[in-house]
């Protein structure tokens, strides 16, 4: 994936429906906790190997388990075929946050670092406000 120099607000105006209107709902709650830090749109395939375009919030330099660091995003929101993806690169202890507190999340389904759900109403927001608050204090180089 690469970061673009697209329009953030550009693209989240094109995203259609009830999954648009999540999409943009995050954007705000995530740009309200991560004031400051910068916010884009990142296009290409993701390691899986599918397209994907994702708003991407505060940068970070992430290391990978093999090979050289990343330029990444702390966290990340991306509307799929099916659902709406948070990814969230931030850890505590070893362990992604996203794992650590998924009882709380709501009706959501958690990967190593993301979360999905079907719509905005799925998720317990103010957890996920927590979660959040938890990832830039751990990440507190990000820009």
């Amino acid at each position: 994936m690469e970061r673009t120099d697209a329009d953030v607000d550009g693209f989240l105006a094109g995203a259609a429906g009830a999954r648009g209107d999540d999409l943009r709902a995050l954007d705000r709650i995530i740009s309200e906790e991560f004031a400051g830090l910068e916010r884009v749109l990142w296009e290409g395939a993701m390691w899986g190997g599918t397209e994907q375009r994702i708003v991407g919030y505060g940068g970070i330099t992430q290391p990978r388990p093999r090979g050289a660091s990343v330029e990444w995003f702390l966290v990340g929101v991306a509307e799929q075929q099916r659902h709406l993806s948070v990814y969230v690169n931030a850890a505590e202890e070893g362990e992604y946050l996203v794992k650590r507190r998924a009882g709380e999340l709501g009706a959501v389904k958690v990967g190593s670092a993301a979360l999905t759900f079907a719509s905005l109403a799925d998720l317990d927001v103010p957890a996920f406000r927590a979660l959040l608050r938890r990832a830039r204090e751990l990440m507190p180089d990000a820009r």
